[in-house]
């Protein structure tokens, strides 16, 4: 058995990030330009792409957005050089959080990043501080009463790494990163289609907080998504509603 409220997290998680929908499309953009850089412009053969443009349509980002982006990505189109960076720290109770960021100005980042932690009670840390308490992931997980027998025999048979039952009802298959697509395709075309997916980093153990100390630490989340180079912010928390 898994985590004890993974149903009801995940669901608070995806809630506040349809309201940031709109927003959400300048970044995945920059994602897609970035993979399309780095692996080229067929996500047949790009599997970074092929995520990130799956990303977008499930916020409904239109279909010549997305073309722009992959234009922009091989040189077609003329746009912004980008590069990775990857932050890490504490949040409130001492919880790890992960901060993924697409930048043109490194300084900038930086300096926006750690102003918000410090700002809602976090701390900015050095690299590897809490990143070996992660694991690098593909996830989907099935709502309460989806049929686990079956699903797990269609994972297993797609190549997922494992299957998790949360004494929640929900149910969570893991991959390895680059098998996500092919293994969510897979079991769409069995009948099983998830409530949340995507590639992770997925805490190895949960923090627990109270009902303050959650509210404190989704205005640092919240904070750190609202900046324009941030792309993914990851914790080990699990966030009361």
């Amino acid at each position: 058995m898994a985590g004890h409220s993974k149903w009801a997290n995940i669901q608070h998680r995806k809630g506040r990030q349809d309201e940031k929908r709109s927003a959400s499309f300048s970044k995945i953009a920059k994602e897609i330009t970035v993979s399309a850089k780095m692996g080229g412009g067929d996500p047949s053969f790009n599997p970074r792409l092929r995520l990130a443009i799956d990303k977008g349509k499930g916020v409904n980002m239109p279909k010549d957005k997305i073309d722009n982006a992959i234009k922009k990505g091989t040189g077609e189109i003329e746009g912004v050089e980008y590069v990775e960076i990857r932050y890490e720290g504490y949040g409130i109770g001492g919880a790890a959080v992960i901060v993924d960021c697409l930048t043109d100005n490194k300084t900038r980042t930086v300096a926006d990043v750690r102003h918000a932690f410090n700002k809602y009670g976090g701390n900015l840390g050095t690299d590897g501080c809490v990143a070996f308490q992660f694991r690098h992931c593909g996830q989907l997980l099935f709502a309460p009463g989806t049929d686990e027998a079956a699903l797990m025999d269609a994972a297993i048979e797609a190549g997922a790494d494992d299957v998790l039952s949360n004494d929640d009802g929900s149910v969570e298959v893991i991959t390895a990163p680059n098998d996500y697509m092919t293994v969510k395709e897979a079991l769409e075309a069995a009948g099983f289609r998830s409530e949340y997916a995507g590639v992770t980093m997925k805490a190895e153990n949960e923090t627990q907080l109270g009902s303050d100390e959650s509210l404190r630490m989704q205005k640092l989340i919240d904070a750190l998504e609202s900046l324009d180079d941030v792309q993914e912010v990851y914790t080990s928390v699990v966030l009361n509603d």
